[in-house]
């Protein structure tokens, strides 16, 4: 059974609590936390801080993305807070191999994500190191975009390496999920939806949750 992982990059600042509450009420899995540092994306967002005080309000594993020029200068601040998931991307890191043995001796699950135009066997050598591999269908920086349909192909291409290298890390897929979208990444092979501007922009927080549980729950089933 896939996870949901709502983004609080699309979420109502003024209402965070009620609305992570809200989340873990109708089927989220994860909260997902994207870092930005107005650098390696066009956009700013949270700190640490932001971490440390999700940790107060939500029993759900936090599933922290880092999309920052320097990741390694950043992981031990956020393992601190509380992140439960360390993502950094490939195209930002020069020893990956290093970095992700950094992040798990933090006590932190460790992924690697990559941007649409990267080519997934550029970590082809590290699946079976990793625990989580993020596939961006959008171009990061900004919510609200359209999924980038050739993500399917990525997706499908790491599920077939994981069961041919006997591998154990779960394919996340994060920018333009909604019913549709989910379904196409789920039949690829996709583990854990990220959804933000369907979940928290659509005027009912709880309906769209339960939607897109029914759309991982149905895949499950065909499975």
């Amino acid at each position: 059974m896939a996870f949901l992982a709502p983004s609080i990059l699309s979420a109502d600042l003024l209402k965070l609590e009620e609305q992570i509450a809200m989340v873990e009420k109708n089927g989220a899995d994860l909260i997902h936390v994207d870092v930005m540092d107005g650098h390696f994306v066009p956009n700013m967002t949270f700190g640490p801080s932001m971490v440390k005080a999700l940790k107060k309000i939500t029993r759900l594993p936090l599933d922290v993305h880092l999309m920052v020029s320097n990741p390694m200068q950043f992981v031990e601040w956020f393992a601190a807070a509380g992140a439960d998931y360390l993502t950094i991307h490939q195209e930002a890191c020069w020893h990956l191999d290093r970095a992700v043995k950094r992040i798990k001796a933090l006590n932190c699950k460790a992924g690697i994500s990559l941007n649409p135009a990267t080519p997934v066997m550029t970590v082809q050598h590290l699946l079976k190191e990793v625990d989580l591999v993020l596939v961006m269908s959008v171009n990061p920086g900004f919510g609200g975009q359209a999924f980038i349909p050739y993500a399917v192909e990525k997706i499908a291409t790491l599920n077939q390496w994981r069961s041919e290298y006997k591998a154990d890390f779960l394919i996340e897929v994060d920018g333009g999920i909604d019913v549709r979208t989910a379904k196409q990444a789920l039949k690829a092979g996709a583990d854990v939806l990220v959804a933000g501007s369907s979940v928290f922009n659509n005027g009912d927080i709880a309906r769209a949750c339960r939607a897109l549980k029914s759309v991982i729950s149905t895949s499950g089933e065909e499975a």
